[in-house]
């Protein structure tokens, strides 16, 4: 089984024709499950496009329960966030929340990103930030100050993946994902030999990018056992609630 933690929903806002990939994709590639935000919740305006997703996956009739949806937040519209995870969260469908720190303009040191994972862990759900270069060992400052706070470092820091070693190191509620448009060699054998197996995911950053880049990137590392396992589906299972039943 394969669950993918880093994808999305909905049209880009450059040429792409993906509007109703999701699905398409993840039987390209087996991908049994997502959990995935809506672009124009993460890009333009979190309140509609979170109401989007939750209508398309309310009217979804996959009939395998395949996808989830994460509630976008925008930091610096924290009622509206709020508002958002007391109605969407209940219904079984959103299993988690996406911040994007540079399109919201809240990084990993702003307050706007502390108030806002405050927020996540009351809430009692994971949290999927994005991480560049040194960005995660803040993001990992956040999650040791946030009691019962849990984070997915996204891209895993991209070309700061070492400094996510040292954050993932330094917070056992902090989980790493690899994706990215570029892949370094050795890049993430490196981080699964050094970080726990716990805390590794399996992401793809789907549709904005062909998940080939994952996939190659991961099969590359040549991970095996209880390890790969981990990363293909368990500890999102585990991170997010979800049965381990494969849906197909």
């Amino acid at each position: 089984m394969i669950i993918d933690v880093h994808a999305h929903w909905g049209p880009w806002f450059f040429t792409m024709d993906v509007a109703g990939a999701t699905l398409a994709t993840m039987d390209r590639y087996g991908i049994d499950r997502a959990v995935v935000s809506s672009t124009e919740a993460v890009i333009y305006d979190a309140p509609a496009g979170n109401r989007a997703l939750a209508a398309a996956l309310g009217g979804h009739d996959d009939g395998l329960g395949r996808l989830f949806g994460y509630v976008t937040v925008n930091p610096r519209r924290l009622r509206e966030a709020d508002r958002d995870l007391r109605r969407y969260l209940p219904t079984g469908r959103f299993v988690g929340v996406k911040i994007h720190t540079d399109y919201t303009g809240s990084p990993a040191t702003s307050p706007q990103l502390r108030d806002a994972l405050e927020l996540v862990a009351s809430a009692g759900c994971p949290a999927l930030v994005h991480t560049w270069g040194a960005s995660v060992l803040d993001l990992a400052q956040v999650c040791l100050d946030t009691p019962g706070l849990r984070v997915i470092a996204g891209h895993m820091g991209a070309d700061g993946f070492r400094y996510a070693i040292e954050a993932a190191r330094a917070c056992d509620r902090l989980y790493l994902e690899p994706c990215w448009s570029h892949a370094p060699a050795g890049r993430i054998a490196e981080v699964a030999a050094k970080v726990d197996a716990r805390q590794l995911l399996f992401g793809t950053d789907a549709t904005l990018i062909d998940p080939s880049s994952a996939f190659g990137a991961v099969a590359a590392a040549n991970l095996t056992g209880e390890t790969a396992e981990r990363i293909a589906w368990r500890n999102a299972t585990e991170l997010f609630g979800l049965t381990a039943t494969q849906p197909h």
